[in-house]
């Protein structure tokens, strides 16, 4: 990443940072910003978070290991990662009408993890998101090796959380992840 690209990302992480500070109560924009230029990996990751419509913030810190959590908080699944199966098999699976990708495989290329269940919960209580979109989330094994998979969404000022073929694919839901720098 040239100098400029790296500027204007730092630039857009700090504007969201500080527009969201109920985000991340008592965390220094200073401390994160450390942090990101001693990890040049994260800066890659978190650039593909934010061009694929994530808007990436802080919505966390470890307080043993220090590592501040990322994650796509923009208000609806980010828009260029809808339209994906959930992984690899489901992706295999279909026979005609193939989706772009899978979420599994996305997340894994961009260097994120998608969302648990506890973790996507956890990202509602910090404002509303996907009250128009679903998102993909971390299936446990034994729903996927039934050839299911989970998503969920807000709705009615509530969180759902639903299960669908893994193959399946939809314009509306794509996938949030988190990453740890």
């Amino acid at each position: 990443m040239n100098a400029q690209a790296r500027t204007k990302l730092l630039r857009a992480l700090e504007a969201r940072f500080e527009a969201n500070m109920r985000r991340h109560e008592g965390i220094a924009w200073a401390e994160v910003q450390a942090r990101i230029e001693g990890n040049p990996g994260a800066l890659g990751t978190l650039l593909a978070m934010e061009e694929s419509g994530g808007e990436p913030d802080v919505i966390g810190q470890d307080p043993t290991t220090g590592r501040f959590t990322f994650c796509d908080c923009s208000a609806e699944s980010p828009a260029a990662r809808r339209s994906v199966c959930y992984d690899r098999e489901a992706l295999d699976a279909r026979k005609e009408n193939k989706p772009r990708g899978s979420a599994v495989e996305m997340a894994a290329e961009m260097g994120i993890d998608l969302l648990t269940e506890a973790q996507y919960r956890e990202l509602q209580s910090l404002g509303a998101f996907d009250t128009k979109t679903s998102s993909w989330v971390e299936t446990p094994p034994e729903v996927r090796s039934l050839g299911g998979a989970l998503f969920c969404d807000r709705r009615y000022d509530k969180v759902f959380v639903y299960h669908n073929g893994a193959q399946s694919y939809y314009a509306a839901r794509g996938f949030r992840g988190l990453l740890r720098v």
